[in-house]
């Protein structure tokens, strides 16, 4: 284990000796709400400072075996070791990789055609077919909330709500240009198109997440122009508001009930100000700012399908897979798989310091 990880075991052993010393306090435990937040930390360490001292234990015994690895027994018994002092090693790094808060939360995922007029706008209806297969494989259920069809069949930007438990984790790799290199339906000379779309995946926000002052928020109500039965065009059924201080405007009309349409633009706008402060303590934090969705170029793009080829290609991790018919069918686990340990391994490199 290196010098770095091994410092910062140090430190966490000595922070639950603390805390250990601090539920014995008599006045820590008179005080209710202290107490309760002691143990909760607690109980949030003492998995892994059991691995730690188990760890440690086993170093310790593997210098004795060595140094009596003379005896058959004892020479055994330092191989075994040492395949517990590797299995050990394994699981404390694992535990110790931060977890994000909003993996639980459900997702609002946004779906906007990018470069490439028609065919673009077809292959975002396409991202949403694929994602609407991904969720049933995963037992989420998703639910429509806006939606702006093109004259070709697609979107011109779709939104949708993820619910299931977990359902952020599974999909918030999704974010960024998806490009897709294909002969259009419409292209009679058979030549190979690119085009874009991008996806946004926003963690829904509850109330308790971000505190918004109604006061900041314009509301305006309008007659809608799109589908939506005999009440279009009659009742202002539609809703758009506005965040002043942020600049962000988030419309619905895809309801019939102004109520409804309300309801959904609020989900929505609470998701996106999350976002947008998640985003700005990141770019405190690393110095820069990186953009989930960019301006949709294909020189953007953190995926690319390529029809002729039924290959599929993850540019942020360098993998390449041969089933692009599967892959449009909903089947991401491999990729989902492969950014996740990607991610989690940044993450874990970033603590130590290596």
């Amino acid at each position: 284990m290196d010098p770095g990880l091994n410092d910062r075991l140090a430190e966490i052993e000595a922070a639950f000796a603390e805390v250990e010393a601090s539920l014995g306090d008599p006045e820590v435990i008179s005080d209710t709400s202290v107490l309760a937040d002691l143990g909760r930390r607690h109980a949030e360490m003492k998995d892994v400072v059991t691995e730690i001292r188990r760890w440690r234990q086993a170093r310790a015994d593997l210098e004795v075996a060595k140094e009596m690895a003379q005896d058959p027994d004892m020479a055994r018994l330092a191989q075994e070791l040492e395949s517990e002092i590797h299995g050990l090693e394994e699981s404390i790094k694992t535990a110790l990789i931060p977890t994000d808060p909003n993996d639980t939360k459900d997702v609002i995922v946004e779906i906007r055609s990018g470069v490439g007029g028609d065919e673009a706008s077809i292959w975002a209806g396409d991202l949403l077919r694929m994602y609407q297969k991904y969720t049933e494989r995963q037992g989420f259920r998703m639910e429509p909330m806006e939606s702006s069809e093109s004259e070709t069949g697609g979107y011109d930007k779709v939104t949708v709500s993820v619910k299931g438990r977990g359902a952020y984790s599974k999909l918030k790799y999704e974010g960024g240009v998806h490009r897709v290199q294909r002969v259009p339906k419409t292209e009679s000379q058979g030549r190979v198109h690119t085009s874009t779309a991008t996806v946004a995946v926003l963690p829904e926000a509850e109330e308790v997440d971000i505190s918004i002052d109604p006061n900041d928020v314009r509301v305006d109500v309008y007659r809608s122009t799109g589908p939506g039965g005999q009440s279009v065009n009659t009742t202002d059924s539609a809703v758009r508001l506005t965040h002043i201080p942020s600049g962000i405007v988030v419309s619905m009309q895809d309801e019939k009930s102004q109520l409804q349409n309300k309801d959904k633009a609020w989900r929505v706008l609470r998701s996106r100000l999350l976002q947008m402060e998640r985003e700005k303590a990141a770019a405190e934090l690393a110095g820069v700012r990186k953009s989930q969705v960019g301006t949709g170029g294909r020189s953007e793009k953190i995926r690319t399908y390529n029809y002729k080829d039924n290959r599929v290609t993850d540019h942020r991790i360098g993998l390449t897979v041969k089933r692009l018919d599967s892959i449009l069918e909903g089947d991401l686990d491999e990729f989902v798989e492969a950014l996740t340990a990607a991610d989690q391994a940044e993450k874990l490199a970033e603590g130590t310091g290596t």
